[in-house]
């Protein structure tokens, strides 16, 4: 079977489903609700620099720290004047995922739990992968196989930036360049959103497919025979996957008496001062999203993040069947992912509900690594012992 037929076989079967997209009304109502209204023109640029971001990033963390005694720090840092950070997490657009952080918190947990050759073989997959030249660049780290497993579990995230891709329904087809089934950014991957409450009909009004997403990447990496450039594909997105499977907003949806659905948390506006010098308006999904770590995380912070989580969380009972991680991540949203609400009021991320929210989210990263690492052993394990090349 081709690689094109292949991932088209993996697609959604309803061709008429709706994609999962960031829209005006999956943002905060409004973006200026923070700073008294107003986003000074001349300041909003500036914002975009990476080091202001990082410098933001630095001082979120020192205040996790300073609130959440216990809880550990991912980053230490100078104080840093709150206003900056305010207005990066305003004009910030919705995330469908973890945020980077999240992502590579998990993926570089599994690479520590995975034995030599299972990091071996996963390495000469990756080498296939179009954009591995553009990992290793992006990586700087002379380890390259780290390299391209770290920066390939943000792959599918970021290539919803990469203009070579194109959005189903929304851009017209980009040409399909050498080692890719097609260039589509597949954003309805990334999530299934079972209803809350069930409609009385029974039947689910999600369009996401995580699920059945989910069991053809195993399929396809697990497949000794399948075409190097389809198990290349297909590694990223499992990687990613099996992170976003883990993420509570990413597998339930809110629907109103009006039947709308609050798409994961993305049209759910909630008001945080647990962190601000005034109340701000973001989205919930945007909220959980963050809460593993600023999206910088790299090197030898993110070594030190990971190694803090693992002498945290022990291995997690077995759960080799992927449906078993979503409904974990359906259980916690349906009874932990949403703050309460009082009245017609926008409901208030508390310092109670932080700090819970806080504990959940590391501990679902970390469980997500050690069981993408028992994945990938599970399904290389005996093209590993009969020795077995990679195909090309």
């Amino acid at each position: 079977m081709s690689l094109a037929r292949c991932l088209r076989v993996a697609r959604s079967p309803r061709e008429g489903d709706n994609v999962r997209m960031p829209s005006a009304t999956s943002r905060p109502r409004s973006q200026a609700t923070a700073v008294g209204g107003y986003i000074p023109p001349i300041l909003t640029p500036r914002l975009r620099s990476p080091f202001r971001r990082w410098r933001a990033w630095l001082w979120y963390f020192k205040e996790v720290a300073a609130r959440t005694p216990g809880q550990g720090s991912l980053a230490r840092s100078p104080a840093f004047p709150r206003w900056r950070l305010l207005f990066l997490l305003t004009i910030s657009t919705p995330a469908l995922a973890w945020n980077a952080a999240g992502h590579r918190i998990t993926a570089m947990i599994a690479w520590e739990q995975l034995d030599g050759g299972t990091r071996a073989k996963v390495a000469a997959i990756l080498r296939q992968h179009p954009d591995f030249a553009r990992w290793q660049a992006r990586a700087r780290t002379p380890d390259h196989d780290l390299a391209a497993f770290l920066e390939s579990s943000t792959w599918p995230d970021d290539i919803r930036h990469d203009t070579r891709f194109y959005t189903r329904g929304v851009d017209a087809p980009t040409p399909t360049l050498a080692g890719f089934p097609d260039m589509e950014r597949r954003l309805d991957w990334h999530y299934l959103d079972h209803d809350d409450p069930k409609p009385a009909t029974g039947e689910s009004r999600s369009s996401g497919s995580l699920d059945r997403q989910l069991a053809t990447l195993v399929s396809i990496v697990g497949d000794a025979k399948a075409a190097v450039e389809l198990r290349a594909y297909a590694i990223p997105w499992l990687i990613h996957l099996v992170g976003d499977a883990h993420q509570p907003l990413h597998t339930v949806s809110r629907y109103g008496p009006d039947g709308e659905s609050d798409r994961g948390g993305n049209n759910q506006v909630v008001v945080n001062t647990f962190f601000y010098a005034r109340p701000t308006s973001m989205s919930l999904h945007r909220y959980w999203d963050d809460l593993p770590g600023p999206p910088w995380l790299r090197g030898s912070r993110l070594e030190a993040a990971v190694s803090s989580l693992l002498s945290r969380h022990a291995s997690p009972p077995t759960a080799k069947v992927p449906e078993q991680w979503i409904e974990e991540s359906q259980s916690i949203a349906r009874t932990q992912a949403y703050p309460p609400e009082i009245g017609d009021a926008v409901p208030t991320i508390s310092a109670e509900f932080h700090a819970r929210a806080l504990a959940i989210a590391e501990r679902r990263v970390t469980e997500a690594g050690y069981r993408l690492a028992e994945v990938l052993q599970r399904l290389l394990r005996d093209e590993i012992q009969s020795g077995d090349a990679v195909q090309h």
